[in-house]
């Protein structure tokens, strides 16, 4: 597993923010995928995990109704679509696999970590 981050800007309060996790492995319909957010000085924490079957995704409370993730396992792909973003979601995100059925949020889960990739939300 070889894990790309990528989407990640600079965007105004209330904007939105598409960010994608691919990868270029071969069995990539067998991971879970995590996004994962580390804001400067503070520790890196779950924002958002999908099964391998797409289905009933976590969110951390602080996201819930503005992000969704999903994926496209033909295009070995996970897509966090980011709106209404607030100062708050600042911060470096990664994204990360294990292989297995669900997910979850905690990091320490996790075996593969992509290399993050930066979201700035002004005021």
């Amino acid at each position: 597993v070889q894990l790309q981050a990528s989407g990640g800007g600079l965007v105004q309060s209330g904007g939105s923010l598409r960010l994608s996790c691919a990868d270029s492995g071969e069995t990539f319909d067998l991971y879970a995928i995590g996004w994962f957010r580390q804001a400067p000085g503070k520790e890196r924490e779950g924002v958002s995990c999908i099964p391998i079957n797409g289905k009933n995704p976590a969110y951390v409370d602080s996201v819930k109704g503005r992000f969704i993730i999903s994926r496209d396992n033909a295009k070995k792909s996970v897509y966090l679509q980011m709106n209404s973003l607030k100062p708050e979601d600042t911060g470096i995100y990664y994204c990360a696999a294990r292989r297995f059925d669900n997910c979850y949020l905690h990091r320490e889960w996790y075996d593969y970590w992509g290399q993050g990739t930066q979201v700035t939300v002004s005021s």
